[in-house]
């Protein structure tokens, strides 16, 4: 069953808000409705922001985020519903249980505010806001399934320590393990252990994604270098990479770190 917004005003429509962060209430009724009548139902969200599901996702088995396809949507709907496409999207966006929970409405001050409205976030916007007030999310930054199974296994880094001229190579083995062909989004995310400002628990510092064969293995490698462990330090207002202890974290979202090392860095 096909449900989601519109681009109406108060749905998704350039130029306003939403009127609200779920689905119209005769679509909620409709999938009880639906739900009522056969338990195995196949939703197909249509929207271009997080929808809230919180009141009916633990009663609907598969949830397909198509987002706004264009002409071809129903071809590349059709193609994944019957498995002549193995879906491998993964989110681009966090999406929420609840509209407080996202960073854009903390308090009254960020949302909808009065003459002035504050961004008071920082750098903590998407997951890294989620992450560092420790809010569980619907479905995480970077989160996809798939009909096939991977496996993360020897993550290497070619050095444990690294100087300001020298490349770190992290390479990690990512295996099928499933019954299906199918194509796994890696992604690399950096944490500053120790920092002398406030930073985001992990960041996302690159992604492959790699087509496997059942049972076939492939080694994913990354190139890290200086720039990708700085920061932007407001107080000196310059890029600055700080000496000391980082995590590198391989996984399949930001929620779904599958191995992790430690990486030392001396200027």
């Amino acid at each position: 069953m096909f449900v989601g917004l519109n681009h109406e005003k108060g749905m998704d429509a350039e130029g306003h808000d939403r009127d609200s962060f779920r689905l119209p209430q005769e679509q909620i009724d409709l999938i009880e409705k639906t739900r009522n009548e056969n338990s195995n139902i196949v939703l197909i969200m249509i929207s271009g922001s997080p929808v809230s599901m919180i009141e009916w996702i633990n009663n609907v088995p598969t949830v397909l985020q198509a987002w706004y396809g264009g002409m071809e949507a129903g071809n590349t709907i059709s193609a994944i519903l019957f498995g002549d496409v193995i879906p491998s999207g993964k989110l681009p966006i966090t999406f929420p249980k609840q509209l407080s929970d996202s960073p854009a409405h903390v308090s009254e001050r960020t949302y909808p505010g009065s003459k002035d409205v504050f961004y008071d976030e920082g750098v903590f916007v998407g997951y890294r806001h989620f992450d560092i007030r420790n809010i569980e999310p619907l479905f995480p930054f970077g989160h996809g399934l798939s009909y096939t199974k991977f496996t993360y296994e020897n993550l290497q880094l070619s050095k444990k320590i690294i100087t300001k001229d020298e490349i770190l190579v992290v390479s990690v083995d990512i295996f099928n393990s499933g019954v299906y062909k199918g194509a796994e989004i890696v992604q690399l995310y950096i944490q500053d252990i120790e920092s002398s400002v406030e930073r985001p628990h992990k960041e996302l510092k690159g992604f492959k994604k790699k087509f496997l064969k059942p049972m076939e293995r492939a080694t994913v490698k990354f190139v890290i270098c200086k720039d990708d462990l700085s920061f932007f330090n407001e107080n000196l207002g310059k890029w600055t990479t700080e000496e000391g202890e980082f995590s590198i974290l391989v996984g399949g979202s930001s929620r779904d770190i599958r191995l992790q090392d430690k990486l030392t860095y001396l200027s």
